[in-house]
C-alpha cells in the first residue's frame, strides 16, 4: 500500500515532491533526483514523510523514463518522416541507396552502414553502397545466401545482431567474408531485411568497430528505415524502368516510323522500276531508276561481265567473288565500298548490278537494292526471250542466204523486215574462238551484230555473221578484238565481201572460211583479215581473184614512183631477181654502173620497207611482176579475173 502523507502544504515532503516536480520539468538526469530525495529524508528525520518522499522519487524516475522514451519515438518518427519526405524526392537509384545509408549512419550514430541487395540470377546478396568504410575489399565482396551475418539476413528474412561478429559462432564464416569484416575492422553489426511484400531484396546494416550490443529499439529504427528504403527502392527502380520503357517506345516509334518511310519508298521504287518493265523501257532506263531511288552510282552487267548499262558511275567490270557470294546467299553484299546483288532467275545467273558512292547502304535500301535486281532480271529474261526470238529468225535468215535456199527477191524482202538492207554492200565473217564454247561466241556475236544491223547465227557448225561493210579486213580485225573482250578469249575472224544482193553471200561464205582456215595456219590466231590482205595466199584462195588489186598492194610505192619521176625501179627489180639477187649481175643485165643498181634498191627498200628482202616477201613481190609483166605482154591489164 502506498504510504499517506497528511497534505499540509507545508513540510518536508511537500517541498521534495515540489523539487521532483521541478526537475521533471527540467528534464534533469537521474543523479538529480536521487540528492533531492536523499535531502528531503535528512529533512524529514524518518517516519511517513520519509517514506513518502522515497516513494515519491520513484515514481518520478519512472516518468522521467517514459517521457524520454516518448521524447526519443518523437525524435526518430520525426527522422524517419524527414528520410521517407527525402526518398520520396529522389528519383535517381543510385542517389536513393546514398540517401539511405547515410540517414542510417545518422540515426544510429554508428562508425559505417552499408546496403547488399540480392542478385537473383547469382542466388547471392552483394555489397552495393557504403558509408564510412575504407576497405575496398570490404565495399566488393559478396554473401552466398545464409553465409555470415548478411546472408543469414537475406535467406530468412530477419534482423540479425552481434556484439562481436568475430567471436560470434551463430554465423558462417567463410574466409573472403572474415577477411573484409577484420580489414575493415568492423566487431558489433547489425543487419535488417529489405522486403516488398514476402520478398527480400537486400539487407541494410549498422555497424560499429568496437564490441557493444544492439538495443531493441535501434533494431526497431534500422528495420522501420529499412522498410521506407525498400519502397523507396522499389519506386525508384520501377521509375527507372519506365524511363526505360518510354525510351524504348519512342526508338520504337522512330523505328516504326523509319520502317513505314522505307516501305513507301520501297513501294515507291518498285512501282517505277514495274512500270519501266511494262512499257517497254531498257536497261540503261532501269540503271538510272535504281541510281535515282538509292542515291548512288549504278552498274548492270550481264551474267559474262559484259556492261549493259551504266549510270552516274566509272566503268569498272563486276567483283567475281562478290557476284558468287551474293549468287550463293541470295543478299547484296558490300566490297571495298560498292554493293553488289546477283541478277537471278531461279538458279540462273542473269547478270549483276552494282551500287556506288553508298558505303552506308542500310538495311532497308539494302532490300530495296534486292528488289531492284528481281526487277532488273524479269527486264532482262524479257529482254532475252526476245532476243531469243529476233535471233532465230535472223539466224534462220543467214542460214537460207548461205545456203541459196530461196530465191534472192523473197530473202531481200525478208531482209528488209529485220531492217536489213541487202542492197548496200555486206560482208561475210566466220568466227573461231578455240576456247570459247560456241553458244557464247554466238550470244556475243548477236550482241555485236544488233549494233552494226546485221544477221548472226550457226552455220556448218560455225559462227558467221553478216554486216555492213565496205572494208572487211579492217571490220573483221575490229571484230576480233571486239570479241575477244567480250568472251575474255582470243577470236579469229575470217572475212570476205563486201557483196551486194542476195545472190552472193554463198560464194563469199566459203571464200571467208578458207580465209579463217589460212589465218590458223599462218598462226595469226586471235586476228581478223579478207584474203586481199594474205598476200598471194589471198590470190589463191579468193573465188573472186583481184590480180590487179594484188600487184597495186604488193608493188604499188615503186609503179607510182616511177610514174611520177620517170624512173626504172620496177625494170630493175626484175633484173635484180632475175639475176639470182645478185647485184653485179643484175648491172650487167641492165647495162649500168654497180653503184646505180644499189642506189636503186635503196630506193625500192625505202618504198617497200626494210623487210623486202626477206624470203615471205620477196615471194610476194616475184609473184606481183610476173602477174604485171604477164599483164602487159596481154594488153589486158590486172582486172580482176
Amino acid at each position: 500500500m502506498p504510504t499517506t502523507v497528511k497534505n499540509s502544504g507545508t513540510g518536508p515532503a511537500w517541498t521534495a515532491l515540489r523539487q521532483l516536480l521541478d526537475l521533471l520539468e527540467q528534464g534533469a538526469p537521474p543523479e538529480d533526483f536521487a540528492r533531492a530525495a536523499e535531502a528531503a529524508r535528512d529533512a524529514a528525520a524518518g517516519g511517513p514523510e520519509a517514506a513518502a518522499i522515497a516513494e515519491a522519487t520513484q515514481v518520478a524516475l519512472r516518468i522521467r523514463r517514459t517521457l524520454g522514451q516518448h521524447r526519443r519515438r518523437e525524435v526518430e518518427l520525426a527522422a524517419l518522416f524527414d528520410t521517407a519526405g527525402d526518398l520520396a524526392a529522389l528519383r535517381d537509384l543510385d542517389a536513393v541507396l546514398r540517401a539511405i545509408t547515410h540517414r542510417a549512419k545518422l540515426l544510429l550514430g554508428t562508425d559505417v552502414t552499408y546496403l547488399s541487395l540480392n542478385d537473383e540470377e547469382a542466388g547471392d546478396t552483394y555489397m552495393r553502397v557504403t558509408d564510412g568504410c575504407v576497405s575496398a575489399a570490404f565495399q566488393r565482396v559478396r554473401l552466398g545466401m545464409g553465409e555470415g551475418l548478411g546472408g543469414l539476413v537475406a535467406e530468412s528474412a530477419r534482423p540479425y545482431t552481434t556484439g562481436d561478429y568475430g567471436e560470434d559462432p551463430r554465423f558462417k564464416h567463410t574466409e573472403t567474408i572474415d577477411a573484409a569484416v577484420t580489414e575493415e575492422g568492423l566487431r558489433a553489426i547489425l543487419g535488417v531485411p529489405l522486403r516488398l511484400g514476402t520478398r527480400v531484396i537486400g539487407v541494410l546494416y549498422a555497424a560499429d568497430r568496437t564490441a557493444r550490443a544492439f538495443a531493441p529499439d535501434e533494431v526497431a529504427l534500422l528495420s522501420s528505415l529499412a522498410d521506407h528504403a525498400a519502397i523507396a527502392i522499389d519506386s525508384a527502380r520501377l521509375l527507372d524502368e519506365t524511363r526505360t520503357a518510354l525510351v524504348d517506345l519512342n526508338e520504337a516509334s522512330r523505328t516504326i516510323e523509319a520502317h513505314s518511310e522505307a516501305m513507301r519508298r520501297a513501294a515507291d521504287a518498285h512501282d517505277r522500276l514495274t512500270d519501266l518493265v511494262l512499257r517497254g523501257g531498257d536497261i540503261a532506263e532501269v540503271a538510272t531508276a535504281i541510281g535515282a531511288v538509292l542515291q548512288g552510282g549504278t552498274l548492270i552487267h550481264d551474267a559474262d561481265g559484259a556492261e549493259l548499262a551504266r549510270a552516274g558511275a566509272e566503268p569498272q567490270p563486276p567483283p567475281a567473288r562478290a557476284v558468287a557470294a551474293s549468287r550463293a546467299g541470295g543478299r547484296a553484299v558490300p566490297v571495298n565500298g560498292t554493293w553488289v546483288c546477283a541478277v537471278l532467275a531461279g538458279p540462273e545467273l542473269l547478270g549483276s548490278i552494282a551500287l556506288t558512292g553508298r558505303a552506308d547502304l542500310g538495311e532497308a535500301d539494302r532490300r530495296l537494292f534486292e528488289r531492284a535486281s528481281v526487277v532488273t532480271a524479269l527486264l532482262l529474261l524479257q529482254r532475252r526471250s526476245v532476243a531469243e526470238a529476233e535471233d532465230r529468225v535472223r539466224g534462220e535468215l543467214l542460214g537460207d542466204l548461205l545456203a541459196r535456199a530461196a530465191d534472192p527477191t523473197s530473202l531481200a524482202a525478208r531482209a528488209r523486215r529485220l531492217r536489213v538492207n541487202l542492197d548496200h554492200p555486206h560482208a561475210v565473217f566466220v568466227l573461231r574462238a578455240e576456247t570459247v564454247p560456241r553458244r557464247r561466241l554466238l550470244a556475243a556475236a548477236a550482241r555485236s551484230v544488233r549494233i552494226r544491223k546485221g544477221l548472226a547465227g550457226q552455220h556448218l557448225d560455225e559462227v558467221v555473221l553478216v554486216a555492213p561493210s565496205e572494208t572487211p579486213g579492217a571490220d573483221a580485225r575490229t571484230l576480233a578484238d571486239e570479241l575477244g573482250q567480250a568472251v575474255a578469249a582470243p577470236v579469229t575472224v575470217g572475212a570476205a565481201g563486201p557483196v551486194t544482193g542476195a545472190a552472193g553471200f554463198a560464194d563469199a561464205h566459203a571464200e571467208a572460211r578458207r580465209c579463217l582456215g589460212a589465218l590458223l595456219a599462218l598462226g595469226r590466231g586471235g586476228t581478223g583479215a579478207a584474203p586481199a590482205e594474205l598476200g598471194f595466199l589471198g590470190v589463191l584462195l579468193g573465188d573472186r581473184t583481184d590480180l590487179g588489186g594484188y600487184v597495186e598492194q604488193t608493188l604499188g610505192p615503186v609503179i607510182e614512183y616511177d610514174a611520177k619521176r620517170g624512173t626504172d625501179l620496177l625494170h630493175t627489180l626484175q633484173a635484180y631477181f632475175s639475176a639470182g639477187m645478185s647485184q653485179s649481175k643484175a648491172k650487167d643485165a641492165l647495162h649500168v654502173h654497180i653503184n646505180t643498181v644499189v642506189q636503186r634498191l635503196d630506193r625500192v627498200g625505202q618504198l617497200l620497207g626494210r623487210d623486202w628482202q626477206s624470203p615471205e616477201r620477196v615471194l610476194e613481190i616475184q609473184l606481183a611482176l610476173r602477174i604485171a609483166r604477164v599483164a602487159a605482154a596481154g594488153g589486158t591489164g590486172t582486172g580482176k579475173g
